[in-house]
C-alpha cells in the first residue's frame, strides 16, 4: 500500500505555488492574476495543514489555514469590487492599459 508522506504534500504545494506565480507574471487579465494569487494562498494552506500533521497538538496549522482562508475570501471580495469599478471607468480589465488612477 502506498503511503503519503510530507514530501508528497510539499511537491503538490510547490506545483500550486509555481502555477500561481506563472499566472501572476504572464496573464494580462486581472481576474487571472487574482486566480494566481489564490493558488499561491492555497499552496500555503496545504503546507500549513501538512506540517500540522506532524505537530503533536495538530491544531496550530489547521487554525492558521482557516485564518488564511478567511483573509483570502476577504481579499477576493475587495479585489473583485476594485476590478468592477475599474472596468466601469476604463472599460478594460487589462492592467497594462490602465496607466493612471486619476478621475
Amino acid at each position: 500500500m502506498l503511503t503519503i508522506n510530507l514530501s508528497h504534500y510539499l511537491i503538490i504545494a510547490a506545483a500550486l505555488f509555481c502555477t500561481g506565480i506563472f499566472l501572476c507574471l504572464t496573464k494580462r487579465n486581472t481576474i487571472a492574476i487574482l486566480i494566481g494569487i489564490e493558488l499561491m494562498l492555497n499552496a500555503a494552506n496545504l503546507n500549513l495543514v501538512a506540517f500540522s500533521q506532524y505537530d503533536p497538538t495538530k491544531l496550530q496549522g489547521t487554525t492558521s489555514a482557516l485564518f488564511v482562508m478567511v483573509v483570502a475570501a476577504a481579499e477576493t471580495a475587495v479585489a473583485l469590487a476594485i476590478i468592477i469599478n475599474t472596468y466601469q471607468y476604463y472599460q478594460t480589465i487589462d492592467p497594462q492599459k490602465i496607466n493612471s488612477l486619476k478621475n
